[in-house]
């Protein structure tokens, strides 16, 4: 594929830089961006509303999308640079539950009634959504889950619980994957549902982080009656939209460019920083290392604009490993550039705040939570398994 922008991309590409080096100058002060922590206050909460509507006004939480349901019929280049200058300015206002998984479920699975109701809030910046998916004893194994949605007449009622839920405390809707028939096992008998976060009968208790901060939570149901219309695609078929949500999550470039963003800092800081008299960029040490996170983070970009063209191409089969090689080499990439960056600044980078804090605690802060992110959205060992059998056409072992 040829990895150079068109006139059109790049003009687009300078155009986001420059919104967001205006509007990020209204963030709250020490906001470093991020997909979790934007729940964490509500000083944060309300910044990332209002660039949602921002960006939503600008038409680029939507590019990609017809323009039917409130999108501008961009191409997925367009998306990709779109998210890829997003991703280094690591801001927010982008919903990535709602933009990032539910939208694509909707464009893929929804009939037209929900297209048009659904999607344009998503689009304007307005709603705002968390993923009813991972339980106590399905997490990583998602088609194990046991909350039950059973018709009827014409409402679903749905019994169960949620967790983890990421933002559910500030969420407007959720979109919940449950089990329309109780009798089915594994992914057979899933359906897909959109809901309200206020109905009746749901209860979200927090899970507090070690530092006290509310960004995950419990969800439990108990006879919350969701209508017949808000069934997305078809009764039982839920494992498949599913699947394909997941493929639309893992493309990786956001993720990438705060890499590089990210290695950017740490240039800066061992040009800048002596050590027994001399810069930290004359070790040879500290050099070798940078030098391995940056040819890696140039791998990374390769691997996401991979994904962008076989979108484009319409090559969803090859999509599939694509996708979950991407999320498996950025999320092992974010530890790497973790480890490294803390070795480089030895005792130092175990502060967290105060003056003597390398980049203000970020490396710190990345090395707590770095682990996480080979665990959440489908385990590292599960995208390896995909890619085995997805990918490579390796049998699946089946055990007695």
């Amino acid at each position: 594929m040829d990895f150079r922008l068109t006139e059109k991309e790049l003009a687009l590409k300078n155009e986001v830089e420059a919104f967001y080096k205006t509007e990020m100058k209204n963030a709250p002060p020490g906001f470093n961006g991020g997909t979790e922590l934007i729940y964490a206050t509500e000083e944060r909460f309300q910044f990332h509303k209002y660039m949602a509507r921002k960006l939503g006004e600008k038409g680029w939480l939507s590019l990609a999308w017809p323009k039917e349901y409130g999108g501008k019929g961009a191409t997925i280049m367009e998306q990709l640079v779109f998210s890829e200058v997003s991703g280094y300015h690591n801001t927010t206002g982008i919903d990535v539950f709602g933009i990032g998984m539910f939208a694509p479920t909707l464009l893929v699975g929804a009939n037209e009634e929900q297209k048009q109701r659904l999607l344009p809030p998503i689009a304007s910046g307005e709603a705002s959504y968390c993923q009813g998916w991972s339980e106590p004893n399905a997490g990583s194994d998602l088609a194990s889950l046991t909350t039950t949605a059973i018709k009827d007449g014409d409402v679903y009622v749905v019994n169960g619980q949620k967790t983890w839920t990421t933002g559910a405390h500030r969420a407007d809707c959720m979109f919940l994957l449950a089990r329309t028939d109780p009798n089915s096992k594994r992914g057979k008998g899933l359906s897909v549902f959109y809901l309200p976060t206020n109905l009746p009968g749901i209860e979200i208790r927090p899970i507090l982080y070690m530092d006290n901060q509310h960004v995950f939570n419990d969800v439990f149901f108990k006879d919350v009656r969701i209508p017949a219309r808000d069934l997305i695609g078809v009764e039982g078929k839920g494992w498949d939209l599913t699947r394909q949500t997941m493929n639309f999550e893992r493309s990786g470039i956001g993720q990438l460019s705060w890499i590089r963003r990210s290695l950017e800092r740490m240039t800066h800081y061992i040009n800048t920083t002596r050590r027994n008299g001399k810069r930290l960029s004359t070790d040879p040490i500290v050099r070798r290392k940078l030098a391995k996170l940056l040819i890696g983070a140039e791998l990374g970009r390769t691997l996401a604009y991979r994904i962008a063209w076989l979108h484009q191409k319409n090559d969803f089969q090859n999509l599939v490993p694509a996708a979950s090689a991407s999320k498996l080499y950025l999320t092992e990439l974010s530890q790497k550039l973790a480890n490294y960056s803390t070795e480089i600044m030895g005792p130092y980078g175990q502060l967290e705040s105060g003056e003597r804090a390398p980049l203000d605690g970020y490396m710190a802060e990345l090395y707590q939570y770095c682990k996480g992110a080979t665990i959440f959205g489908g385990t590292n060992e599960v995208q390896r398994n995909l890619i085995a059998w997805v990918g490579l056409g390796l049998p699946r072992l089946k055990f007695k």
